[in-house]
């Protein structure tokens, strides 16, 4: 069965002013609709509310009962709450519809609690989105709502930033911001590398850039996060400090009995003051000097560990980082590109792949992993 889904949801390197309208046109269709076990049900695979309350808008009230389409996020919260298997009920949405049909309802009339359900309506009356099975304990801080109070504590703050590039998955929203004002030289850490994708070397453009990532989930994937991320100009190598990160976690009191969740307009603007006012401080911490050249000087003081078997050393590190054979055989063959025969190398490898790689989670995956990267192969893994 197809699993196109009829309102877009992702978006890979995209412009903010392009993610400001996707996520305007997911908040005008967005169902949050607070389920007990007996006003949901599948059918085929496809979830169905019943009598479910009407959804109040910017365009109105609409419907919230009918059909929905679960996204993989969507049946891994179904899996982890009512205890099936994910591997056995995703075998079953592709190849036994009326098996998954018939696991899921026998699990849900078994159980009397209640959920969330995140949802988007369809278009011109196609069925919706099923995109998040919660927690009715999970707190809704939007996407929007997010990019907008986090926009708000960057004007607070009066620095001028570049926009570095947008990436909106099912699971997560990165806006990856970088102040080019605040920079600092690294000599020693880019001496011998050179950029795998133009050849210019590191000892002419020896500069890395400060910036943060804001990041969300709407669909229970994790807190809203600003972690600090250091920007290498000769390449455009991205590494992020998650140790440092600043986070605020998706869990508040239990929903309200029946309606659609409408948190009050105090506890909605007390959430998004805060994420104002994390997004200064973040600044104020991540966009600064002596924050950067800290930062590089501790990559420098682990860079520069040579590598003698490049071939071996990479697989341990990608073997302990859990990379597919796919993009360990990448970063090998950026490693070689670039140059750099240290540690260091391996790091730069990992942070130039992410650049290449389509799903926007795994590349963020790559840019927090490359820390780890460049310790595991100075120290021999």
């Amino acid at each position: 069965m197809s699993t196109v889904v009829p309102v877009p949801l992702t978006a890979r390197n995209a412009g903010l002013a392009e993610l400001h309208a996707l996520l305007r046109d997911q908040h005008a269709r967005k169902v949050d609709i607070p389920v007990t076990t007996a006003q949901i049900r599948a059918v085929g695979t496809h979830l169905q509310l019943i009598d479910t309350p009407p959804v109040l808008s910017e365009a109105g009230v609409s419907d919230s009962t009918g059909l929905y389409l679960p996204t993989e996020i969507c049946d891994q919260g179904l899996a982890d709450k009512l205890g099936i298997p994910l591997p056995y009920l995703r075998r079953l949405r592709a190849h036994q519809p009326a098996l998954y049909e018939a696991n899921v309802n026998t699990w849900l009339r078994s159980d009397d609690r209640r959920f969330l359900l995140r949802g988007l309506r369809g278009a011109g009356g196609a069925p919706g989105v099923a995109r998040a099975f919660l927690s009715d304990r999970y707190k809704i801080i939007d996407n929007l709502d997010v990019l907008m109070a986090a926009l708000d504590g960057v004007r607070l703050a009066g620095v001028d930033i570049d926009i570095d590039g947008c990436d909106l998955t099912e699971r997560r929203m990165y806006v990856r911001v970088v102040c080019e004002q605040v920079a600092a030289l690294a000599p020693e850490l880019l001496k011998n590398y050179r950029s795998p994708f133009t050849g210019a070397a590191g000892a002419d453009n020896p500069l890395v850039f400060a910036g943060f990532v804001i990041s969300n989930s709407e669909t229970g994937c994790g807190a809203f996060t600003i972690t600090p991320r250091l920007l290498v100009q000769v390449c455009r190598n991205g590494m992020t400090i998650t140790a440092d990160a600043h986070r605020h976690v998706h869990l508040g009191g239990r929903l309200d009995d029946g309606g659609a969740v409408r948190w009050s307009s105090d506890t909605h603007d007390k959430n998004l003051q805060l994420i104002t006012a994390q997004t200064r401080d973040a600044i104020t911490t991540f966009l600064d000097t002596d924050y950067l050249t800290t930062k590089i000087r501790e990559l420098t003081a682990a860079a520069g560990a040579e590598i003698a078997d490049p071939d071996n050393t990479i697989r341990a590190v990608t073997t302990k980082l859990r990379f597919t054979d796919d993009q360990q055989r990448e970063i090998l063959r950026h490693f070689i590109r670039g140059g750099d025969l240290t540690a260091g190398g391996v790091m730069h490898a990992v942070t130039s792949v992410a650049q290449t790689v389509d799903d926007a989670d795994t590349a963020h995956e790559m840019e927090a992993q490359a820390l780890r990267a460049l310790h595991l192969a100075a120290a021999g893994t």
